[in-house]
């Protein structure tokens, strides 16, 4: 499938509605528990998304369609979570991260983006030339790996207790 601006922006929308109903009022055992040493818990993967918002995708694309001639994209801090969300209870985060994407998407909404437009370039700091095009992907895939991410470090929470199961578990075996 290619890159299609108007079919896009609903995965972005919803994005914050599908955390929250994952993860809204359930134990802390849940949203405290990860995958073990230098994973992330749904706490931790919520605080990144809250992190992307403020600091990644709309802030690269104003670089992209900005009229400066330095292109390049600040150093994303994928680890920001941890020192940004400290002493925030999880509803604080998830009530964050919506309100940001909204703000993110309803401004995304308000911009002319045509093929032209989506074949500027800006300057990643690891991948060098980038388009819009693929910055915007990324960030539908970005969301659709973390929502991946948060059903498997839920699931792998019961790994042992399902016994002869795992094996028809795929969530489980990666």
């Amino acid at each position: 499938m290619q890159f299609n601006l108007q079919t896009a922006i609903p995965i972005l929308e919803r994005t914050p509605d599908v955390v929250s109903a994952l993860l809204k009022d359930l134990h802390h055992d849940w949203i405290n528990s990860n995958e073990g040493p230098d994973t992330w818990s749904p706490y931790d993967i919520v605080g990144h998304y809250i992190t992307g918002e403020k600091t990644d995708y709309m802030q690269r694309l104003n670089i992209i369609l900005g009229d400066q001639s330095d292109k390049h994209f600040a150093p994303f801090d994928r680890f920001a979570q941890f020192r940004d969300s400290q002493g925030k209870s999880l509803d604080q985060l998830l009530d964050e991260f919506a309100m940001l994407r909204k703000q993110n998407v309803d401004k995304l909404k308000t911009l002319t983006i045509d093929e032209d437009t989506l074949n500027k370039t800006g300057i990643h700091p690891a991948f060098g030339e980038v388009t819009l095009r693929q910055l915007l992907a990324t960030w539908v895939v970005h969301d659709l790996n973390h929502i991946y991410q948060l059903s498997r470090v839920l699931s792998k929470q019961y790994m042992n207790e399902v016994g002869p199961w795992k094996q028809y578990l795929g969530v489980l075996n990666h």
